[in-house]
């Protein structure tokens, strides 16, 4: 970011939180080099890092009514949701108290009895499992040195699928170098009957893992992502040349 001028900047025992502001970006760091959320003023609904824009491709497969996000950050995911569809129960669960006050403030975070933040260790919440199933969980759990490994855990992948509905998604965002991981993917496989994935621009790994197969076309595919691409105001091809069973 250019001409960018620090609106907030806080330390807790986490590590430090700091926005960036330019004319037109807005950045949640933690730390030097990091970029947590950037969010474009003018158009929040756009997702700006193309792991989020993968981790929509999940609505390709399914219309949710009720979501749980582990790990708030800005709340990018939220507003493309929002964007998808006003009618969606959002539950957002945060670790950090602080990331929940600078999304409020800073990052234009939606308000409405739709959308329910917690403030809780996303495993913590997963392992009570008292939460209403979801349609998806989307889990994208990093602090400023990379992913949660918890997140690649049997424990949390387990956890996850108990709370997700029969024919509901978890969506997992993690790096390129997961793509090797055949741990994490057994993992998957014992209580997911199908598994895909999507490498972004970005170096992201995005794994789709769902409760019952879905056969589709290549050609469906397409038709259904240039739909939702209208629907989200922005092109989901670029991910979708990525996107394929991983096995």
């Amino acid at each position: 970011m250019q001409d960018e001028q620090i609106l907030h900047e806080s330390q807790d025992e986490l590590g430090p939180l700091i926005v960036l502001d330019d004319k037109y970006m807005r950045v949640l760091s933690f730390g030097d080099n990091d970029e947590q959320s950037k969010l474009l003023k003018s158009e929040p609904h756009i997702p700006q890092h193309t792991y989020i824009q993968a981790m929509l491709l999940v609505l390709l497969f399914i219309k949710p009514k009720r979501v749980i996000i582990l790990g708030l950050g800005g709340g990018g995911l939220i507003h493309a949701l929002r964007r998808f569809d006003t009618g969606i129960k959002v539950t957002a669960v945060e670790l950090r108290a602080q990331v929940i006050e600078l999304a409020r403030r800073y990052f234009q975070l939606p308000i409405g009895k739709k959308l329910s933040i917690i403030h809780q260790d996303a495993n913590l919440f997963l392992e009570q499992g008292d939460h209403k199933k979801a349609d998806v969980i989307f889990a994208d759990i990093y602090g400023a040195d990379g992913v949660d490994e918890n997140q690649l855990s049997e424990t949390f992948i387990a956890n996850a699928a108990a709370l997700i509905k029969t024919d509901g998604y978890l969506v997992l965002n993690c790096w390129k170098e997961h793509s090797q991981n055949r741990v994490l993917l057994s993992h998957l496989q014992r209580h997911f009957s199908e598994v895909r994935a999507c490498l972004t621009g970005g170096g992201n790994w995005v794994v789709f893992a769902g409760k019952t197969k879905r056969e589709i076309t290549s050609a469906g595919l397409k038709s259904k992502a240039h739909s939702l691409s209208q629907q989200l105001d922005f092109t989901l091809g670029r991910s979708l040349t990525r996107f394929a069973l991983w096995e």
